[in-house]
């Protein structure tokens, strides 16, 4: 038998996680796929933790105004049949000091 996953709707249960379809950089729900499981865990697991943890950080200290330079809902999502669920593109702007 084949077995295909979609990881685009993987971390969306709403009986495992609350919210599941909002981002929430601080949700504290474990046990998602995002980045496979076991041996068949993702290599670039480490380097997304280490990103949002130094990188988005640093990005907001150095730019503590960016935001959305459009509404939310105008973001464009990438079709849900690509192999990588994103963005786009992911237009912002901030204040200058």
């Amino acid at each position: 038998s084949t077995v295909i996953l979609s990881y685009n709707t993987a971390n969306r249960d709403p009986e495992r996680f609350a919210d599941p379809h909002r981002l929430d950089l601080g949700r504290q729900d474990g046990g998602h796929l995002a980045f496979g499981h076991g041996i068949h865990q993702c290599l670039g697991r480490q380097l997304a933790r280490v990103e949002m943890r130094v990188a988005l950080p640093a990005l907001l200290d150095r730019f503590p105004t960016l935001r959305l330079a459009v509404p939310a809902e105008e973001v464009a999502l990438r079709p849900e049949t690509a192999d990588i669920y994103g963005v786009k593109s992911l237009p912002v702007t901030w204040d200058v000091a």
